[in-house]
Formats: C-alpha cells, structure tokens, sequence
C-alpha cells in the first residue's frame, strides 16, 4: 500500500474530510512517530506493533564486487516489532 493509497481509503471511511486534511493527519502521525524514534524513544501502537531503535555496532564488511575490506560504521537502525493481533491477522487467525 502506497501512502496516497492509505489517504484515499482514510479519506473514504471518514467522507466529511477533504482529501488535503487526510493527508495532513497522515503526515502529522509519521512525522511524529519519525520523531520519537530520532530521539531514541518507542513508539507502542497496541494491536499492531511497536517500533524502536536498535544500535548497530561497527563493523568490517566485505564490497560484493571486488571482496576488498570495508569499514561499516556503527549506526542507528529502526525496529519494527509487531503485535500479536497482526501476526494473528497475517497468519490466518493461527499462532505460529
């Protein structure tokens, strides 16, 4: 699902808003959930998951095309841990 796809199913659900308001109230949420996740905090959306930041330590990694060393520096990376209604809902109601 593209984003302007989930503007337009929102926009359909919710038939007073203009598309423009949508959209603004789609940006607001990722922009705030960008947000925490720059600061190093979590975001816990219950029912479908909860997304952190995980520290990624330096390391020496290989270039694919010619093997030579490389240094890959240490880095932030975000996590995406999701809840058990999701995993319930994308494995057909069955717990793995």
């Amino acid at each position: 699902m593209l984003r302007s796809e989930l503007v337009a199913k929102l926009q359909e659900e919710f038939q007073p808003l203009k598309a423009a308001e949508v959209e603004y109230a789609v940006d607001v949420v990722l922009e705030e959930i960008a947000g925490a996740l720059a600061s190093g905090g979590r975001v816990e959306l219950r029912g479908f998951g909860a997304f952190s930041v995980r520290k990624r330590d330096a390391r020496t990694g290989r270039n694919p095309r010619t093997g030579a060393a490389v240094k890959v520096s240490a880095k932030r990376v975000p996590f995406f841990k999701p809840g058990k209604e999701l995993r319930l809902k994308v494995n057909g109601g069955e717990e793995p």
